[in-house]
């Protein structure tokens, strides 16, 4: 299902750079890797962008990274994240905008809710790392296999 925003993303997602590069010399993302007891792990499918993805999504002026991670996971999926994330790796996103970088989090203590963000998540679901939907992503596909296969973790995401 295509909505109105996956149509307009790609010619909104520049206007949303040059502001973000106005505001910030540097930006920082954060995703999280939610495991359940079964071993699953947490994924999104936003609105706006193809595929599934681990849930995420900016640091914000004034935010730690974590404090950023346990919002964005709220936000997006439920997820009340219970004692600290561990900081699994950090990546850079040169390939796709200058200055960025991810931080990877792994989550293994939580409690899940209703979302408190509704327009930008389609769909939450829970995924085994073996059996992952056709359509995840490139870079979901990559840090799940750096966690639960022991995949080199390159420096790019």
């Amino acid at each position: 299902m295509t909505t109105w925003r996956a149509r307009i993303e790609p010619f909104t997602r520049p206007l949303f750079f040059a502001c973000s590069r106005l505001t910030r010399g540097m930006t920082l993302g954060v995703r999280g890797v939610a495991v359940d007891a079964e071993g699953r792990v947490l994924l999104v499918k936003h609105t706006y962008v193809h595929g599934w993805w681990l849930p995420g999504g900016g640091v914000e002026r004034g935010q730690t990274a974590e404090d950023a991670l346990i919002r964005e996971m709220r936000e997006e999926a439920g997820l009340i994240v219970e004692g600290r994330p561990v900081l699994i790796s950090a990546h850079s996103n040169e390939r796709y905008f200058r200055g960025d970088h991810v931080l990877v989090y792994r989550i293994d203590r939580f409690t899940m809710t209703d979302r408190t963000s509704h327009g930008e998540i389609a769909e939450v679901g829970w995924f085994h790392p073996a059996a992952l939907p056709d359509d995840a992503h490139r870079a979901t596909r990559a840090r799940l296999a750096e966690i639960f296969d022991g995949a080199d973790a390159p420096a790019s995401w």
